[in-house]
C-alpha cells in the first residue's frame, strides 16, 4: 500500500512539472513575439496582393521599394508600404494610392531620408561589434524615420514590423504616422507655383528637380534684391537722423538688417510660395537660421558698441580714474554684456546648425563611446581658451577692476582700457599697451588704486644737515602744498624729522592728493619748491661731509671756527 501511494505520489509530480513546464514555454515564446512584430488578425484587406516590386523583409527594403515606386509614380503599389488599418476596407484603394503620393512628397521635402542608413536586418537589430551600445542585438519592432512640424505639432514617420498568423512579418508604415500624412502634406506638399510648371521641368536631375536649377539662382536674385533695398533704405534713414550715436548705430547696422530682412523674406517664400526639395530646404533653412541669429547678435552687439562709445565721449578722452565711478562701472557692465551677447549667439546657432544637419544623432554613440579621449582632448586644448573666458567673466561680475582702474601690475602702473574674452588691455603711464592674459592676472597680486577712492596719501624725503631748521621748513612745505590745486584735505598735510644718521636728518613731508597720477606731479612740483628755496635760502643746510686728519687739525680749527660762527 505504501508502495502504491509513493508511486501516484511521484506520477502526480511529474504531471504537475511537464505541464508547468509548457506554460512557461508558451508565456516566453509570447514575450519574445511582442518584443520582436505587432500580431495583427490582417492587414490592407482592401488592396490586391502585393506586387513582386514590393519588398518588405527589412526597413531598408520596404522604404527602397516605397521609393522606387513612387518614382514610378505606381502609388497603387506603393501603399502597400502603409498599414491602412484606419482607413476603410472600401476606401484603402483608392485613398492608399493618394496617401502613398503624398507621404512621398512629405519625404521628398520635410526631411532628407537617408534609406542605407536604415537596417538591412529582418528584426532592425543594432549591429555593434565594440559591444558598448546596450541595446545592441535586442530586435526591434518599430523606428523612426523622420520627425517633421506642422501646425505647431510634431509628427514622426514610423516603421513598424507586423506579422499576420503564420506569413512573414513585414516592415510597414505605421497606422499612426499614415493618420498624420495629410497635415504633413498641407504643410510640406507641393506649393501653387508649382501647378503652372510643366511636368517635363518635374523630373529629376541630380539631387533636384529640373526646376529648381533654374529656380533657385532666380529665388537668390530676388531675396538679394530685397536685401539690397533694405541696405539703400537704411542708408537713406541715416541723413534723417540726428548725427551722433543715432547715426552712428544705423551705419553699423545696414548689413545685419539687410540680411535680417533677407532671412525673413526667404523663410515666408519657403512656407507660403514655393517649396524645394529637402536637400535644398534643409540647407536654406539651416543658413536662414544662422544668418538671423548672426544679424539679431550683431545689432545688439552693435547697440551696445554705441553705448559704449557714447559713455567714453561723456567720459571725454581716456578713460582713466579721474572719471565718475559709476559711469566706469556701467562701462565695464557693458563689456561684460557684449561678451555675454556673443557667447549666446555663439552658441545658440552652433547648437542649432548641429541639430538641424543631424550631427548628434549620427555622431552621438561614437562621442559617447570616445567620451573619455574627447575629454582629454578638449581639456588639454581649450583649458587655457575656457579659463581665460572664465575668468573674464569673474572679473567683469565681481567688479574687483572696472574700466579706467589704476592698477599697478608688476611694478607698472596701468589705466584698464579693456576685458576682453582671453586678455585685458592695460595703458600704461608712458602710453604703451600691455596685453596680459586673463588668467595670468588674476593670478598675480596687483593693487587696485582705485577700487575705493582715487585719492592718494603721498610723501616726499629731503636729506639735509642737523643745523636745519625743521620749523621754517615745515611752514614752507604747508605754504607750497596748498598753492596745488591737486592737494587736498590740508589738515593732513604734515612734515617731521623720520630719521637721523650721524650728521643728516630725513624730512619727511605728507600730503592727501586727489588721484595717483596727479598725486604724483603734486610731489614733484612741492620737492622741486623745497629744494629751491634751501638752496636760494640755505645752502649751508645740505648735508655735507668732513674729512679728519689728524687730532691736531680739528683742535686747530675749533677756536677759528668759534670765531666765524
Amino acid at each position: 500500500m505504501k508502495t502504491k501511494g509513493l508511486w501516484r505520489r511521484w506520477l502526480v509530480a511529474a504531471v504537475a512539472l511537464t505541464l508547468s513546464s509548457l506554460a512557461i514555454a508558451q508565456a516566453s515564446s509570447e514575450d519574445s513575439e511582442e518584443t520582436r512584430w505587432f500580431v495583427v488578425d490582417s492587414l490592407n484587406v482592401g488592396l490586391d496582393a502585393p506586387p513582386e516590386a514590393v519588398e518588405r523583409v527589412t526597413p531598408r527594403q520596404s522604404m527602397r521599394s516605397f521609393q522606387a515606386l513612387t518614382e514610378k509614380e505606381d502609388f497603387a503599389a506603393a501603399a502597400h508600404v502603409l498599414n491602412l488599418a484606419d482607413v476603410p476596407p472600401a476606401e484603402q484603394q483608392q485613398k492608399g494610392a493618394q496617401l502613398a503620393q503624398e507621404l512621398a512628397e512629405v519625404l521628398k521635402r520635410g526631411e532628407l531620408l537617408q534609406v542605407s542608413d536604415l537596417s538591412g536586418r529582418q528584426d532592425a537589430a543594432i549591429e555593434d561589434a565594440s559591444g558598448k551600445n546596450t541595446q545592441a542585438g535586442k530586435p526591434r519592432r518599430n523606428l523612426k524615420l523622420a520627425s517633421l512640424k506642422a501646425n505647431g505639432e510634431t509628427y514622426d514617420i514610423r516603421l513598424g514590423r507586423y506579422r499576420v498568423g503564420d506569413e512573414e512579418p513585414v516592415w510597414l508604415v505605421m497606422p499612426e504616422s499614415v493618420s498624420s500624412i495629410p497635415a504633413l502634406y498641407e504643410r510640406y506638399g507641393p506649393s501653387w507655383v508649382e501647378a503652372y510648371i510643366p511636368k517635363r521641368f518635374k523630373a529629376s536631375f541630380g539631387v533636384l528637380k529640373i526646376w529648381e536649377w533654374i529656380a533657385i539662382p532666380v529665388f537668390l536674385m530676388t531675396v538679394g534684391l530685397v536685401g539690397y533695398s533694405i541696405h539703400g533704405l537704411a542708408g537713406i534713414a541715416m541723413r534723417w537722423l540726428p548725427s551722433g550715436a543715432p547715426t552712428i548705430f544705423v551705419s553699423r547696422i545696414k548689413v545685419p538688417l539687410a540680411l535680417i530682412a533677407m532671412s525673413l523674406i526667404t523663410q515666408v517664400l519657403l512656407n507660403y510660395v514655393v517649396s524645394f526639395s529637402a536637400v535644398a530646404t534643409t540647407s536654406f533653412r539651416v543658413l536662414l537660421i544662422a544668418i538671423l541669429a548672426w544679424g539679431a547678435g550683431t545689432v545688439a552687439i552693435r547697440l551696445v558698441d554705441t553705448l559704449m562709445l557714447k559713455m567714453i565721449r561723456r567720459l571725454t578722452g581716456q578713460i582713466d580714474d579721474t572719471k565718475p565711478k559709476d559711469e566706469r562701472k556701467f562701462l565695464t557692465t557693458l563689456y561684460a554684456l557684449r561678451r555675454i551677447i556673443i557667447l549666446i549667439s555663439v552658441t545658440a546657432v552652433t547648437i542649432y546648425v548641429l541639430s538641424q544637419i543631424q550631427l548628434f544623432e549620427t555622431l552621438g554613440l561614437s562621442l559617447l563611446a570616445s567620451a573619455s579621449v574627447l575629454t582629454v582632448l578638449v581639456g588639454i586644448a581649450g583649458q587655457a581658451v575656457l579659463g581665460n573666458i572664465i575668468s573674464s567673466f569673474q572679473l567683469s561680475l565681481a567688479k574687483s577692476i572696472r574700466i579706467g582702474d589704476l592698477v599697478q601690475f608688476e611694478g607698472e602702473w596701468c589705466y584698464v582700457e579693456g576685458i576682453f574674452y582671453t586678455f585685458i588691455r592695460l595703458r600704461a603711464w608712458n602710453e604703451r599697451r600691455l596685453i596680459v592674459p586673463v588668467t595670468y592676472f588674476i593670478s598675480r597680486p596687483f593693487e587696485n588704486l582705485s577700487v575705493k577712492s582715487t585719492k592718494e596719501y603721498r610723501f616726499l624725503e629731503i636729506p639735509l644737515h642737523l643745523s636745519a631748521d625743521v620749523e621754517c621748513l615745515r611752514d614752507k612745505f604747508l605754504e607750497f602744498a596748498k598753492e596745488e590745486d591737486n592737494v587736498i584735505e590740508h589738515h593732513k598735510l604734515s612734515c617731521y624729522v623720520t630719521g637721523q644718521v650721524e650728521m643728516v636728518q630725513t624730512i619727511t613731508c605728507y600730503l592727501m592728493t586727489s588721484d595717483p597720477h596727479a598725486g604724483w606731479v603734486a610731489e614733484m612740483n612741492v620737492r622741486e619748491k623745497m629744494m629751491a628755496f634751501i638752496r636760494d635760502n640755505h645752502p649751508e643746510w645740505w648735508p655735507r661731509s668732513a674729512m679728519v686728519i689728524s687730532r691736531h687739525d680739528i683742535e686747530g680749527d675749533l677756536p677759528k671756527f668759534s670765531e666765524k660762527g
